[in-house]
């Protein structure tokens, strides 16, 4: 389950996906087997939430690391590279990495 907090010190990484309406099922289909099959199972992996856009233009991936090495210990694994390479040929991708500032939650009643 995704932390979000301002007290931890995970690596936020959201990445925004771009592709063609047709293909947003199937990019979905490829990152959901990508993250069960071999992401969560890298060490330094927090959590994962998917996306999809309403429109079918985008879809977003809000993922969790307890570092930066980790995250990128993933990115050179073997195991993950080629779902990465398949989601390159359907969508062009525009990652960001980030920290928690500030939460807003409703006030209460």
């Amino acid at each position: 389950m995704p932390t979000i907090s301002t007290d931890n010190n995970f690596l936020t990484l959201i990445n925004v996906f771009t592709v063609e309406p047709h293909n947003q099922q199937k990019l979905v289909e490829l990152l959901t087997l990508a993250t069960e099959s071999t992401v969560r199972n890298i060490e330094g992996f927090i959590s994962a939430s998917l996306h999809r856009s309403i429109d079918g233009s985008k879809v977003t991936m809000y993922a969790q690391w307890r570092s930066m090495k980790d995250y990128q210990k993933m990115r050179s694994n073997p195991t993950a590279s080629p779902y990465l390479q398949q989601a390159l040929e359907i969508a062009r991708f525009d990652p960001g990495m980030y920290e928690v500032v500030q939460i807003f939650l409703p006030r209460p009643e």
